[in-house]
């Protein structure tokens, strides 16, 4: 685990996500600022801070499980860019190419997930 959270293609995704996420979100309507906005915004940007966070762990185990987190973080994220194509805050165009950076980022990170598995089940 010797390299930066910097150099993990997972977190290099998620942060792509990240600024797209705050990009099309400055389309929402200003009513939802601290709704929809704020919770799709607050669960993108803890998909790389758990990968980071995950990093900096001591064990294997540990980082494994805030992988888990940050999965799970993306999993809200793609729920709450449903909602907000379902409401019109989103057209199909933008949500197609949102969602498709986030699927490309969960199998990227599902992929970490298996590798760092491995390497826990391997002495």
């Amino acid at each position: 685990m010797a390299e930066s959270f910097r150099d993990v293609i997972a977190w290099q995704k998620a942060m792509d996500l990240v600024t797209l996420i705050y990009t099309i979100t400055d389309d929402f309507p200003r009513k939802e600022m601290y709704g929809l906005t704020r919770q799709v915004r607050d669960a993108a940007l803890s998909v790389p801070s758990n990968i980071a966070e995950g990093k900096g762990r001591q064990t294997k185990r540990d980082y494994v499980q805030f992988l888990f987190r940050a999965r799970g973080s993306l999993y809200e994220v793609q729920t709450q860019l449903e909602a907000a194509k379902r409401l019109k805050f989103l057209d199909a165009a933008r949500f197609e190419v949102t969602d498709s950076l986030a699927m490309e980022t969960g199998r990227v990170l599902n992929g970490l997930i298996r590798s760092v598995q491995r390497q826990i089940a391997s002495p």
